[in-house]
C-alpha cells in the first residue's frame, strides 16, 4: 500500500506565518503598523487554534495586508531563509518520495511554490489558496471556490482527491488535526518545532519536535541518525544559564533540577553538573543511556570515574574553574554527541575528528585489551565494507575506535560490531 504525506507550510516547513511576515513587509511604512500586526497574528492564532473559522480569519488578514506582488518577492527571499532546519537537512527524503509527498496548506501558491520547489515537490501536489489581484498588482481578496479558503478546507480538499494508501498528516493548527478527526488520515503529528499549540498536541497521535523525529519513529531515511531532541540533557546544580541555553540552541531536551532525581536515571543521555554536586555510585552504575558528563569544577571525589569507565562515560569537567568552561564543557559535550570528538575529556583518548560528509561513523568504545582492533576490521573485511577513515586511541582501560564508512552496508554488520568481545558502547552517528 502506498504511503502519502501531508505537510502543512506555515509554521511548519517554514519557521513562521507567511501572511504575518507578509504584513511586515507591506506595511513597513505604515504608522499604525505595530496595531495592524498584533490583529493580523490574533487573527492568526484564533484560526489555528480553532477559535474563528478559517475563512474568517484568512478575510480578515487580507484586508488588513496592503499588499503586492513586489511584496510577493520580497517575502518569498525571506520564506527561504526560514524553512524548518529539520526540513531543511532533510531534503534527501522529499527527492526519493516526490510522488508522494503533498503540501496542504491554507497559505498561498504564489509564496509557497517558489519555495518548497527546490526541495522536488511537484507543482501539481502543492495546494494551496489563491491571491486575486487588480489591474495594479494590488492584492485584493483571493479565489472564494477554493475549498482551502473555505473551514474545514483541508478535510474537503483530501475528499476529492480519494488517495488511496497509508496517509500520513504533519501540521501545526487545528486545521491538521481536523484530517485525523474526519478519519481521511491514518495518522496526525503535531509538529512543534517553532510553535506548540496545546488545543492541538493534546489530540495529536503522536508530538513531533522535529521531521527527524517522524522519521524516525517511522523508521523512514533521514538525515541524522537518531534525533536530538529524544535525547535527554540533565542539568544539576549551579549552572550558568548559557550553558543550558547551549545545549537547549542544539536541539537536546532539557530538564534543570537541584537534585539527580531518580526518575531520570534510566533516561538520561547528557549530564551537566554544577560544582560540588555528587553523583551516587549506584544511580551512575544504572544510567545506562548516559553517554557524556559535563563537571563546572574538578570532578574528583564527586563521580566514579571507575564506573564511568566501565560504561564507557565520557567525562569533561573544569579542573581550573575557568569562567569560560560554562560555555565550552557544554560545547565538549554536545561535540561528542554529533561528532564524536573526545578532546579535553577527563578519562577518554583525546580524539578531535573531522567533521562527517556523506558517510556512517560507528564509534566503539572497549576495554583496551589486544586484539579488539582486528576483530572489529575481520567484520569488515568479511562484509566487503569499504572504509573511508579509521581512528584508534587508547588511555588506560578505554580503547576507542572511529570508522568512517559508506552508507551502503548490510544491517548485521552493526549487530556484530555490538558483540565483539570487551565491547563496552557502541553507537552510529550520520547527519
Amino acid at each position: 500500500m502506498k504511503n502519502y504525506y501531508i505537510i502543512d507550510f506555515d509554521s511548519t516547513f517554514t519557521q513562521v506565518e507567511a501572511l504575518d511576515e507578509l504584513a511586515r513587509i507591506s506595511l513597513t511604512n505604515n504608522p499604525d503598523r505595530e496595531k495592524i500586526y498584533e490583529e493580523i497574528e490574533r487573527l492568526t492564532n484564533l484560526a489555528m487554534d480553532g477559535k474563528i473559522s478559517f475563512r474568517e480569519s484568512l478575510a480578515g488578514r487580507i484586508l488588513l495586508l496592503q499588499a503586492n506582488k513586489t511584496h510577493l518577492d520580497l517575502l518569498v527571499s525571506h520564506l527561504k531563509k526560514k524553512v524548518s532546519p529539520s526540513f531543511n537537512r532533510n531534503r534527501s527524503f522529499f527527492k526519493e518520495h516526490s510522488e508522494n509527498t503533498l503540501i496542504v496548506s491554507g497559505g498561498f501558491k504564489e509564496f509557497i511554490t517558489p519555495v518548497v520547489a527546490p526541495y522536488h515537490i511537484k507543482k501539481d501536489q502543492i495546494y494551496a489558496n489563491t491571491f486575486l489581484f487588480d489591474e495594479d498588482d494590488l492584492i485584493i481578496g483571493y479565489d472564494m471556490d477554493n475549498p482551502l479558503s473555505e473551514e474545514g478546507g483541508k478535510v474537503k480538499l483530501l475528499k476529492q482527491l480519494k488517495l488511496e494508501g497509508k496517509i500520513y498528516g504533519i501540521g501545526d493548527g487545528y486545521s491538521d488535526f481536523q484530517l485525523k478527526e474526519s478519519g481521511l488520515i491514518e495518522t496526525f503529528y503535531a509538529f512543534t518545532e517553532n510553535i506548540s499549540r496545546t488545543s492541538v498536541t493534546e489530540k495529536a497521535d503522536h508530538i513531533t519536535p522535529s521531521f527527524d523525529e517522524f522519521l524516525y519513529v517511522n523508521d523512514l531515511p533521514r538525515a541524522i541518525s537518531y534525533p536530538k531532541n529524544r535525547i535527554l540533557c540533565l542539568i544539576v546544580g549551579e549552572v550558568p544559564e548559557i550553558a543550558s541555553h547551549i545545549l537547549k540552541r542544539d536541539g537536546f531536551s532539557i530538564r534543570i533540577k537541584d537534585t539527580f532525581e531518580e526518575k531520570y536515571t534510566k533516561d538520561v543521555g547528557l549530564l551537566l553538573l554544577g560544582n560540588h554536586v555528587r553523583v551516587p555510585n549506584e544511580q551512575l552504575e544504572r544510567a545506562d543511556k548516559l553517554k557524556t558528563i559535563g563537571y563546572l569544577g574538578d570532578c574528583r571525589g564527586y563521580i566514579s570515574k571507575e564506573i564511568c569507565n566501565e560504561k564507557g562515560i565520557v567525562v569533561f569537567d573544569d579542573k581550573k574553574g575557568k569562567s569560560r568552561n560554562a560555555e565550552f564543557i557544554p560545547r565538549r559535550m554536545a561535540s561528542f554527541i554529533n561528532n564524536g570528538d573526545t578532546d579535553m575529556s577527563r578519562n577518554f583518548p583525546n580524539l578531535i575528528l573531522p567533521k562527517l560528509t556523506k558517510a556512517h561513523r560507528l564509534l566503539h568504545i572497549h576495554k583496551n585489551v589486544p586484539g579488539v582492533l582486528a576483530q572489529i576490521n575481520t567484520i569488515y573485511a568479511e562484509n566487503e565494507i569499504n572504509i573511508l577513515s579509521q581512528f584508534l586511541m587508547t588511555r588506560g582501560e578505554i580503547g576507542y575506535v572511529v570508522t568512517d564508512i559508506q552508507d551502503a552496508y548490510d544491517k548485521k554488520v552493526l549487530r556484530q560490531l555490538k558483540q565483539v568481545d570487551n565491547t563496552i558502547k557502541f553507537r552510529i552517528l550520520y547527519k
